[in-house]
């Protein structure tokens, strides 16, 4: 038997496979969008200087009328607002704004963000949460799919996704949820199908129905008991 021919083609049969696992993978590793950097307010607790310790990340996406340019517009509620009104946090707060005309799945916005602030801070990447609420509840689940190995849990509010077919991709992921049974701007209905399609996929899915509420669910960012929840949670 010639054996240098048969390891040749045993090489040759790898750097196929190799080859086919590239052309195969996920979206999540091979996403064709644009790398942006959007501009972003970021909270760093007070203790940060004086300690050498890495520090949880949380990533908070605005809703759809706080798209811009101008940043002050993303103090009018959400966690933006709550951190201006004074509460202090034990975790970096990155809050990033998408640009006009666009939505969260529109650019690859996450990469930079990430390298930047990984480059710059002392990130825990095994602690990087995502929450976000309406458009950003949209972009939270659907930023999720998309990079399933990159948080350690995420909270949605009053979202959804634009292809939950695809959800089962973060059925490891922890996972709390809110939405407004009375919401005529985004139905609950949209929750309700995400939390349905985890369940059948094995995610042990937290899901609060806000019976009383619609829309404006954005007072739960002064629930602390969601970023302690949050910081139990660990890749």
């Amino acid at each position: 038997m010639n054996w240098p021919k048969l390891r040749l083609l045993k090489l040759a049969a790898c750097l196929l496979l190799g080859l086919l696992l590239v052309v195969t993978q996920s979206p999540a590793q091979t996403t064709n969008k644009n790398k942006e950097k959007y501009k972003y307010l970021l909270y760093v607790p007070e203790k940060y200087a004086s300690q050498s310790t890495d520090y949880p990340l949380v990533i908070y996406l605005h809703g759809s009328s706080h798209r811009g340019q101008d940043l002050n517009k993303l103090k009018r509620y959400g966690l933006p607002q709550v951190v201006e009104k004074g509460q202090t946090f034990e975790f970096i707060i990155a809050s990033p704004q998408c640009p006009d005309g666009k939505s969260w799945s529109t650019d690859n916005w996450l990469e930079p963000l990430l390298d930047e602030l990984k480059t710059n801070y002392r990130i825990d990447t095994q602690r990087i949460y995502l929450t976000g609420i309406s458009m950003g509840g949209y972009g939270t689940w659907q930023t999720a799919v998309e990079y399933p190995d990159t948080f350690a849990a995420i909270v949605p509010l009053c979202g959804g996704c634009d292809d939950s077919t695809q959800i089962c991709r973060i059925k490891k992921l922890p996972v709390w949820t809110f939405h407004g049974a009375a919401d005529n701007v985004i139905p609950i209905s949209e929750t309700e199908q995400l939390v349905k399609r985890l369940a059948e996929c094995g995610n042990q899915v937290t899901f609060t129905r806000l019976e009383q509420d619609g829309h404006g669910i954005q007072y739960l960012y002064e629930n602390k008991s969601i970023y302690e929840w949050l910081l139990k949670q660990h890749r």
